[in-house]
């Protein structure tokens, strides 16, 4: 079987962390026969130097081709000045858009060796495992109108459209009802309806959705500003959130930081199934940005990216065991010690980008045998 992977490294730290999956993707390819075959593109800041713009009409083709997208990072203060509709976030939200992924899932995962690395106590992060499920193409994001305004004397007004239809809410609230049956059956909906007739329509869309197909799944809802403040006093209290573009933005961020860094955490933006072959059009990476402050340094974090692929094989290429298999690697890299400089703690042993990515791949291959 053939399995194509479309590689857009980016910016920043992008291709380095890129790399180390580059090195998991080949030892799959001759130990496992795996048939990955890639090809590797440019986006971001990286895109308009070459192109002029965040993603070439050849790559965004390309990408809509691949099984799957595996995507690093962009941007940096080189790119602060370029023209808004072609800055390196450009390329991102084109593929979103274009592709077609709606949803957008953000596990946060405390690694029992890196509970102490958490900025909160360990007994509310130990053991925590949670899921965000963000809306993806909906929202502020991309509402419009969206413009800023010369109101003369000296004033303009910035605008932004939040808005939402019943399809959108219906069908992202689903996938985290499906996914919170694979799960411990629980969904938190959050919104802010309280003050936003957005929030007011995604609440009753939610709740008719989970009375209609879901009522097997315990369902709660929460204002999106309390569910911030809940994840940081409690977050073992969550399985599954479900929310909005914006919030689930921000909410993501916050669960990031309970992990111990953002260089632990993946992620993975979903399609809908094609009707014909049931696959996804899909999207993965890793939540931390493009760190322009240690790039080309050696000493970025690959644990993301990695975890970003071991989401690929899961839900783009169904190979489960290899998931699990790649996600007990980590954990057991950690376990003996290794840590990148953002996870650095006494009594262990800090390591480079590529010497964490060979300890993963060295310890995928050992549990493989």
């Amino acid at each position: 079987m053939t399995r194509t992977l479309f590689l857009l490294p980016g910016d920043g730290i992008g291709p380095e962390a890129m790399a180390e999956v580059e090195k998991l993707i080949s030892v799959m390819n001759a130990d496992e026969n795996a048939g990955f075959e890639t090809a590797t593109g440019l986006v971001g800041g990286s895109a308009y130097d070459e192109h002029g713009q965040a993603i070439s009409e050849d790559d965004m083709a390309r990408a809509m081709a691949a099984d799957a997208v595996l995507f690093g990072a962009v941007g940096g203060p080189k790119w602060d000045g370029v023209p808004y509709e072609a800055r390196p976030e450009a390329g991102l939200l084109r593929l979103r858009k274009d592709m077609e992924l709606f949803a957008n899932l953000r596990p946060a995962i405390c690694y029992p060796a890196l509970a102490d690395s958490s900025s909160l106590k360990r007994d509310v992060v130990e053991g925590l495992d949670i899921l965000i499920v963000r809306e993806l193409t909906g929202g502020v994001y991309f509402g419009e109108p969206k413009d800023i305004i010369d109101l003369g004397n000296g004033q303009k007004r910035g605008i932004d459209t939040q808005v939402y239809d019943t399809f959108e809410i219906e069908r992202i609230s689903g996938v985290a009802f499906e996914l919170a049956r694979t799960r411990s059956n629980k969904v938190c909906s959050m919104e802010k309806r309280n003050v936003m007739k957005s929030g007011v329509l995604w609440n009753e869309v939610v709740t008719a959705t989970h009375k209609a197909r879901y009522s097997d799944v315990e369902l709660t809802h929460m204002l999106a500003d309390a569910g911030g403040m809940q994840l940081v006093r409690w977050p073992k209290q969550f399985d599954v959130i479900v929310t909005d573009n914006l919030f689930g933005d921000m909410l993501s961020d916050v669960a990031a930081m309970l992990t111990g860094s953002l260089g632990m955490l993946p992620s993975a933006s979903l399609g809908a199934p094609n009707p014909r072959s049931g696959k996804r059009k899909a999207l993965y990476e890793p939540v931390h940005g493009s760190a322009p402050d240690i790039a080309g340094r050696g000493i970025a974090n690959p644990i993301a990216m990695i975890a970003s692929f071991a989401m690929c094989l899961r839900y783009s290429f169904e190979m489960v065991a290899e998931a699990d298999r790649l996600e007990k690697a980590i954990a057991g890299v950690l376990d003996d010690g290794l840590r990148t400089a953002d996870l650095m703690s006494p009594g262990m042993t800090e390591v480079g980008t590529a010497a964490m990515g060979d300890a993963v791949v060295a310890k995928y291959r050992a549990l493989a045998a």
